[in-house]
This record gives structure tokens, C-alpha cells and sequence, in this order.
């Protein structure tokens, strides 16, 4: 029995969209790899990664390394760290951030344009060339090797991201809801704390997860200006785990990356469904 070309189309089209999702489905088994073999590796109570007898599934499974990064590595040090720059970072960012991209997004000034494309070209240039800037102004403030140094630099960093990611989603929104509110009498707080913020809320969780995951897993800066392992930040702090005992700290290493990674992923998990909109609309202007 020979096929509509109706039916041949549509099994054409259920063929297409099989392979597409085989394909995807093959593709994140590929990315998971890595996250696999440092499970692996955490899990091997042998510690012969670099032997010649190491096999992606461990012989004896050993949770030790998991009980030493809590017991022998000031594992929750570093954790508090972390967790302190990271939360005022994203508290300072995000309160820059938002009323000036608000502001870019719907006021007309001299010099608007200007300002936007000095910020997006301050962005441009590598880190590591202002870092000798930046340590000449906090060095006589007496700001390196502190937390206010580092949430400092952060702040300055990530708050140029915030208000173009804000800004950017800000213009999404019509000027006719925001009217008609001024028409029924609504003050401009009134506006923008029951209507603007509100409808930003996608933006506003998509930016401070980008602003938490750079702080969370930023090195160069923390390492920089950060010295003694009583004022390392987790990245810091697991590359010591590797740089310090080469030999023998590879599955605790594993087991610290695993647990280090685990508060973000599950901060993603809970906001995901914010990310895809808040994203794709932030995008949508300049």
C-alpha cells in the first residue's frame, strides 16, 4: 500500500524530529562525560588516577574523600567566603544595576549613547589588564586581602552586565502599559514597583544567577588579591586542593569540585524556568 504524499511528509517529519532528539540526546551524554569521571574519580578509594590501571568505573568505592573535604580542608571556610562575596556582590549589582538600566531604557539624555558604548568598551578589555590598576587603587585604601576589596571589584564588574542585560529587557516592555497606569493615576514608584518590576522579574533572576555564577567561580581576582587559605573563596581554595599535594589529592579534589558545584546547580534548577524568557528578551534590544 503505497503512501499519501500527506502521510510520506509526515513521516519524513517524525524521522527528522527522532534523529534531532537521538542527536541531542547523544549530545548530553557527551557533555556529561567530564562530570561522570570526576564523580568516578571521587568515588575510587584506590586514588590511581594517574596509574596504569585506573578504569572510569572505580574497583573499590570509597566515600572518604567526600568525609576528608569536610574534615581535613577548611572546606566550609572557604564556603563562607564564597557565600559572603557572592550575596552582597549580587546585592550591590543588582541594586546598581536595575535603576540605571531602567533609567537608559526610558529616559532621553545628552550623551545616553555615548555612556552605553563606553561602558560595553570598559567590558572589552581583558581583566588582566586593569589588574595592576586596580591593585594600585586598593592597595593605599587598605582594601587587599579583604572581603570589601573583592565584592568591590565584582560589583564594578558585573553591574555594566546587569544594566545591559536590564536595560535590554526593560525595552521589551511597551510604554502603553506604563501610560495607561499615569492615566489611572499611578505614581512613578507606584509604576515601577507593581508593574515594571513585576514584569522584569525573569531579567532580574536571570542576571543575579549570572552575577552569583561568575563570583561563585571567578579565580584571577580571588587569587590575586586573596592570600592565606583562611581568605580563599572556593575556587581559590579547590585549586589549592590540586596545586598543593599533586600527588595525592586528586579524588578529594574531585569529591571538593562536586560538592563545590553543587549549591549553583541547584540555585539553576530552582530558577530555571525563568532563564529561557529572561534571556531570550533581555537580547531582543540594545
Amino acid at each position: 500500500m503505497s503512501l499519501t504524499p500527506r502521510q510520506k511528509r509526515k513521516t519524513v517529519t517524525g524521522i527528522k524530529i527522532v534523529s534531532l532528539q537521538v542527536f541531542f540526546i547523544a549530545l548530553c551524554f557527551l557533555t556529561l562525560i567530564p562530570i561522570l569521571y570526576a564523580v568516578s574519580v571521587s568515588l575510587n578509594a584506590n586514588n590511581s588516577l594517574l596509574s596504569a590501571d585506573f578504569s572510569f568505573l572505580p574497583k573499590a568505592i570509597t566515600l572518604e574523600n567526600y568525609k576528608a573535604v569536610f574534615t581535613e580542608k577548611p572546606v566550609l571556610l572557604w564556603l563562607k567566603n564564597s557565600v559572603i562575596i557572592a550575596v552582597c556582590t549580587v546585592a550591590i549589582a543588582l541594586s546598581v544595576s536595575i535603576p540605571a538600566a531602567y533609567a537608559f531604557s526610558r529616559m532621553r539624555f545628552r550623551g545616553r549613547k555615548t555612556l552605553l558604548n563606553l561602558l560595553v568598551l570598559l567590558n572589552a578589555f581583558p581583566s588582566l589588564l586593569s589588574m595592576f590598576a586596580i591593585y594600585k587603587l586598593m592597595n593605599p585604601l587598605g582594601l587587599i586581602n579583604t572581603r570589601i576589596g573583592l565584592i568591590l571589584i565584582y560589583t564594578g564588574t558585573m553591574a555594566v552586565f546587569g544594566l545591559w542585560n536590564m536595560k535590554g529587557y526593560f525595552d521589551t516592555i511597551p510604554f502603553d502599559i506604563e501610560e495607561a497606569a499615569r492615566i489611572d493615576g499611578a505614581s512613578e514608584m507606584q509604576i515601577i514597583r507593581r508593574i515594571v518590576m513585576p514584569l522584569a522579574k525573569p531579567s532580574i533572576v536571570v542576571t543575579a544567577v549570572m552575577v552569583l555564577i561568575y563570583v561563585w567561580n571567578e579565580y584571577i581576582y580571588a587569587i590575586t588579591f586573596m592570600t592565606g587559605s583562611e581568605n580563599f573563596t572556593l575556587a581559590t581554595g579547590l585549586y589549592s586542593l590540586q596545586a598543593g599535594e599533586m600527588s595525592g589529592s586528586w579524588p578529594v579534589f574531585a569529591a571538593a569540585s562536586l560538592v563545590i558545584s553543587l549549591p549553583v546547580l541547584i540555585i539553576f534548577l530552582y530558577v530555571q524556568r525563568h532563564m529561557v524568557s529572561g534571556l531570550t528578551s533581555g537580547g531582543v534590544k540594545g
